[in-house]
């Protein structure tokens, strides 16, 4: 986890076309930038960015299951709920499944764990359009590094 390239996903553990599931991993950095001032002693990973880390599987998700074809943009948070404080250091466990795709959006459904515990969970919205100018090369080269897709090229 890069979080000041908002770069939130290390790794893609699994893609299961047939379930419409991702799994990921991250590892919260031992040192960062935000926690100096999220807080001051007492360093806690920010709930805006567990939401993001959830997002970011689930635009993985649906770019995967549309073969890039179209770029995911978060539209809307649902439902989220966070259940405890996640530090420095932290292993967190990603999963996203697709609950509706059609006519420009896609629905979402994504939780983290760390250590089998439940951290946060929210339903996400996506609004998903061809790619902008550029973003497109990108998008498949962060794909590769964090092993989404070989056929990412």
């Amino acid at each position: 986890m890069r979080l000041e390239y908002f770069e939130m996903i290390d790794r893609i553990v699994s893609l299961d076309r047939g379930t419409k599931r991702i799994e990921a991993l991250s590892t919260v950095p031992q040192a960062s930038p935000i926690f100096e001032g999220h807080f001051p002693g007492h360093p806690l990973m920010p709930g805006v960015l567990l939401t993001e880390t959830m997002a970011q599987a689930s635009g993985y998700l649906v770019l995967a299951l549309m073969d890039f074809t179209h770029m995911p943009f978060l539209m809307a948070v649902d439902r989220a709920r966070f259940r405890t404080f996640v530090g420095p250091g932290a292993a967190l466990a990603i999963a996203a499944e697709l609950e509706h795709e059609g006519s420009g959006y896609a629905v979402t459904k994504a939780k983290i764990t760390v250590e089998g515990k439940p951290i946060c969970d929210a339903g996400l919205r996506f609004k998903t359009m061809p790619f902008p100018a550029g973003l497109d090369a990108p998008m498949r080269e962060r794909a590769r590094q964090i092993g989404l897709l070989a056929e990412a090229a």
